[in-house]
């Protein structure tokens, strides 16, 4: 911006950014006149308006620099207005009833605190989504909609204090985890090709179990891929910091420095794309879902949340002084606060069909919420609410017992990995959005939550009073009320489902248990309190998500049908024909024959289960699908799979239709 853009139009198009306010016309021009002589001086003639409908993925229109000059020649032409607002069809993408067919017209308006970018000679221009009608279609404008109710809250929660800041950022990095497989083996599997997960597969011999996968040397291809990952990343301005084998086969993690909760939307969006297109170049499949595999470990998105002054502050990082360990111990409880009383938001945020797979084994956090503090921050806030002093084990040091290596200080905190709401030292680790899925739905509840937390504070610290004594009871009722989300042990433990039951934590299994949530009353005036969404807005997302559950679900079970009916019993017929064939063979020389009689009978046995499965499956399969039906389709479902996955441990490997989890995870 600065080599393109005029001095005096750099420094005010900062501060608008910075301070969040409106764009003259003035600037807008400067601004489409830079991006467009940037963009062509990297060979760029089009330009699209970038962004995130409620798919989960992004969407573009490209559009040509060129206009016809009326000579027969041509013009490059991009003005402020079409940097400012585009139109795209709204009808098509969901929208949960805010649009019919009929209703086609969308706007979308460029949000200047996103970053432009050029990605395949097109110059990507950042946008909001909304309807004619002005609702939110898309992902990210809510997002941003809650990034400024926390802003507000917060600087008035921290004026009461004394801290007179400008702005209050929300800091995110999200850890992507993700499995790569050989392409040459995806494309023989169905499942993999229309869902990207698998729905049938035995257990190979070796799993996960040993362990020495984990953070073990990259091999060369999947180097090769992270190399080029990195490369491409960094030419876009996204900072990867780290890439890793996890403790799956096959399975490997990227993570990203830190940044502002809408860049690091952005920035996720466009690695995800660029994995799975560099992936593609080189003969390799990336896969996001959630549990793409059964047996091994799933693939999460741990979104890393923290709030950030305009002065450089993390507020979830202990100070130095009386003042910044209140500023800190006051945050800490709003957070603890907003997650007790809406867990059944934060389960939400991470609702479908995959993650539903996923939660709650192989290292993947339980869908019951509790917050994870470390003994020290956990004892430091009982015995405040106790009304006793605390013993701080401050500048302990663990002692390696090795000479020539020096002792290592101790974190507050030790690290939770069943946990799906973790604090790790200054910020707070939510380990429950599955891999595939955006961030912009968790990041945006947290915002709205805990922004409501702090204006509840702001109103206590103004009727309460400022002082230390009237902060430590405001501490103090925080953490009675609400320590029951707070839990640091093993969260897969048989004991904790219990313990959490008699502390009244909500149990929500499924997604269909917690999509009705969304719409309740205590959550519409949360989300129309800050501005977040409106009730008719949140209608439409309950509706998507509910839509989304029951097709992924129905097209799973369609896929599991063509797999069985067109591969798997093919398969089967042809082994059992092999069969009947060696024993006519045996008993006309009259050899021993048992061994094919039984072979025989197991398998015709699986045959006919697999095939009256099928019948039932596809029959649930062709109604109007009910919420009350969903269970019977599930557990037709894990039969049908169970009964096939015997099949491929007893048939021979090379009569089996597909690969197996063998050939493709090693």
């Amino acid at each position: 911006m600065k080599k393109y853009l005029p001095k005096d139009i750099f420094t005010e198009f900062l501060q608008c950014r910075n301070r969040g306010e409106e764009l003259t016309l003035k600037i807008a021009n400067a601004m489409a006149s830079a991006m467009k002589n940037w963009a062509l001086s990297l060979g760029v003639t089009h330009f699209t308006h970038w962004f995130q409908p409620m798919t989960g993925i992004t969407a573009e229109k490209r559009e040509s620099f060129l206009y016809p000059d009326g000579k027969g020649g041509a013009i490059m032409e991009f003005s402020g207005k079409e940097l400012i607002k585009g139109e795209s069809d709204a009808s098509a993408f969901p929208s949960g009833g805010l649009r019919a067919t009929f209703e086609a017209r969308g706007y979308t308006a460029w949000i200047p605190t996103s970053n432009a970018f050029i990605k395949d000679k097109v110059l990507c221009i950042p946008t909001a989504f909304c309807s004619y009608n002005g609702e939110a279609l898309d992902k990210k404008t809510p997002l941003l909609r809650s990034c400024e109710a926390i802003n507000k809250e917060c600087l008035k929660f921290l004026s009461l204090l004394g801290d007179k800041r400008n702005m209050v950022k929300v800091s995110i990095g999200a850890e992507q985890e993700y499995f790569l497989l050989d392409k040459k083996l995806c494309d023989k599997r169905k499942d993999l090709l229309y869902l990207n997960r698998t729905v049938f597969g035995a257990p190979p011999p070796k799993g996960q179990q040993v362990g020495e996968h984990y953070f073990g040397p990259l091999n060369q291809r999947v180097l090769d891929f992270a190399q080029e990952v990195e490369k491409s990343l960094w030419e876009l301005g996204i900072l990867s910091k780290i890439n890793h084998n996890e403790v799956a086969p096959s399975q490997h993690e990227l993570a990203p420095y830190f940044s502002d909760a809408d860049i690091a939307l952005d920035n996720n969006q466009i690695t995800m794309e660029i994995m799975k297109k560099v992936a593609n170049s080189q003969g390799l499949c990336c896969i996001f879902e959630e549990k793409p595999f059964a047996y091994v470990n799933g693939s999460g998105k741990h979104v890393n949340w923290s709030l950030r002054t305009d002065k450089g502050e993390n507020l979830l990082e202990c100070g130095n002084t009386p003042k910044e360990n209140t500023r800190f111990l006051l945050t800490i409880t709003a957070v603890i606060s907003a997650v007790h009383k809406h867990q059944d938001l934060l389960r939400l945020s991470v609702c479908g069909w995959g993650n539903d797979k996923r939660l709650g084994s192989h290292e993947a956090p339980t869908s019951v919420i509790s917050v994870y503090l470390g003994e020290e921050l956990t004892g430091i806030l009982d015995a405040i609410a106790e009304g006793r002093e605390e013993s701080k084990r401050a500048g302990c040091k663990i002692q390696l017992g090795v000479k020539g290596l020096p002792p290592l200080p101790v974190d507050s905190s030790d690290r939770n990995r069943t946990s799906p709401f973790a604090f790790t030292g200054n910020k707070f680790e939510f380990r429950m959005p599955g891999s595939a899925s955006s961030i912009a739905g968790p990041i945006l509840i947290l915002n709205a939550i805990i922004a409501e937390e702090f204006r509840l504070l702001a109103i206590e610290l103004e009727e309460k009073g400022k002082d230390t004594q009237s902060i430590k009871e405001i501490i103090a009722r925080r953490v009675r009320e609400h320590r029951a989300i707070i839990f640091n042990g093993n969260n897969y433990a048989d004991e904790w489902n219990t313990e959490a039951k008699k502390r009244g934590l909500l149990f929500l299994e499924s997604s269909t248990q917690c999509i009705p949530y969304y719409s309740s009353d205590k959550n519409v005036k949360l989300f129309e309190r800050h501005g977040v969404l409106s009730k008719k807005e949140i209608i439409a997302r309950q509706e998507i998500l509910e839509e989304q559950y029951f097709t992924s679900l129905k097209t799973e079970g369609a896929v599991m049908l063509e797999i069985v009916k067109r591969d798997i019993l093919p398969a089967v017929e042809g082994y059992l024909s092999l069969l009947f064939s060696n024993l006519k063979q045996s008993q006309k020389a009259n050899a021993k024959s048992e061994i094919y009689l039984g072979k025989i009978e197991e398998i015709e046995k699986l045959y006919q289960k697999i095939s009256s499965l099928s019948k039932s499956l596809g029959q649930l399969l062709e109604k109007q699908q009910k919420r009350e039906e969903v269970k019977e389709v599930i557990d037709l479902m894990k039969n049908l799979r169970l009964s096939c996955d015997k099949l491929e441990e007893i048939m021979p490997r090379k009569l089996w239709p597909f690969p197996t989890y063998g050939d493709l995870l090693f």
